[in-house]
């Protein structure tokens, strides 16, 4: 194994925090693995990995040459990749982690499209309300929508999400429409569950964030039973726009208590920062970036 072989399965070792699934990712056997990090730490002179039974762990020499040999081999990436892009089109396999409603309302519709450009290119789609962990799991790019707190990640700004509080004309007529926070305490409130948690609901009252208490008869962890339960007339929902525009566009359900919307939350096309980005998946984040910008309720808000 040359000196890149070697860095490259050590860096794989590290990332996957197993020389089994090192292995398999290489398609190697985990002996080969071991013997090679072994030759590759006796040739360093120096230990680059904690390890017994139970625990791996990077020593700090080995996260100082982790962190080199990760610069080095996205250079030569880089490079190679400016060379042949060239001269050959993007081909291979995107793995896109996506919320339900989003990827059936928005990237599927347009996927063709997609097709047509890059014919030699295959969408694999993990769909799925979690976060998921993009290395561990070997996704390309995730779609995530909120605040980001992973440093890990690289992310790139392709849209907003508007949350709107809004109820069937049917619920609004049998109850009457809320005119602020403390009436809509008094109605039934249909909530959003993440991970076992009811999600609050957040407002801007006078400037400032606030967030409704949302608890009512009805909660779920799909956005696709959020919107059913309110054309049900089961309640008032406090939810992301995009998902009601053809009912709001009927009359079908109603915005209220426009006067305390909160600030859109920024959707974000996110990468592994320890990882290179290939030319298909530039082109799939630029594609997503344009899905959003041709669409009034997930396009950019302006400053």
């Amino acid at each position: 194994m040359d000196k890149l072989d070697a860095m490259r399965m050590f860096v794989r070792v590290v990332e996957s925090g197993s020389f089994s699934q090192a292995a398999r990712d290489l398609n190697i056997s985990q002996p080969t693995v071991s013997k090679q990090l072994a030759a590759l730490e006796a040739r360093l002179g120096i230990q680059l990995l904690q390890r017994n039974s139970r625990v791996l762990a990077v020593t700090p020499a080995g996260q100082d040459y982790y962190e080199a040999t990760l610069g080095i081999l996205q250079d030569i990436d880089l490079i190679e990749e400016r060379v042949t892009e060239g001269q050959s089109a993007p081909a291979g396999l995107i793995r896109v982690s996506v919320s339900p409603a989003f990827g059936r309302m928005f990237i599927i519709p347009k996927l063709a499209e997609f097709r047509d450009r890059f014919p030699d290119v295959a969408i694999e789609m993990e769909v799925s309300g979690r976060h998921v962990d993009l290395i561990e799991e070997g996704v390309d790019v995730a779609i995530r929508i909120g605040r980001l707190s992973d440093s890990a990640l690289i992310a790139r700004h392709i849209g907003d999400m508007r949350m709107i509080t809004l109820a069937s004309r049917s619920y609004l007529a049998r109850h009457g429409t809320p005119q602020n926070l403390d009436e809509l305490g008094q109605h039934h409130c249909i909530s959003y569950v993440y991970k076992g948690d009811i999600m609050g609901w957040g407002f801007l009252v006078n400037g400032e964030q606030t967030t409704f208490d949302a608890k009512g008869a009805f909660r779920t962890n799909d956005a696709e039973h959020v919107r059913g339960a309110v054309l049900a007339g089961l309640g008032i929902a406090h939810h992301a726009s995009w998902l009601f525009t053809r009912e709001l566009a009927s009359g079908e359900v109603t915005r209220i208590l426009d006067a305390y919307a909160p600030l859109p939350y920024p959707i974000n096309a996110v990468t592994s920062a320890g990882r290179r980005m290939p030319s298909r998946v530039r082109h799939f984040i630029d594609f997503l970036a344009a899905i959003c910008a041709g669409q009034p309720e997930l396009k950019i808000a302006d400053d």
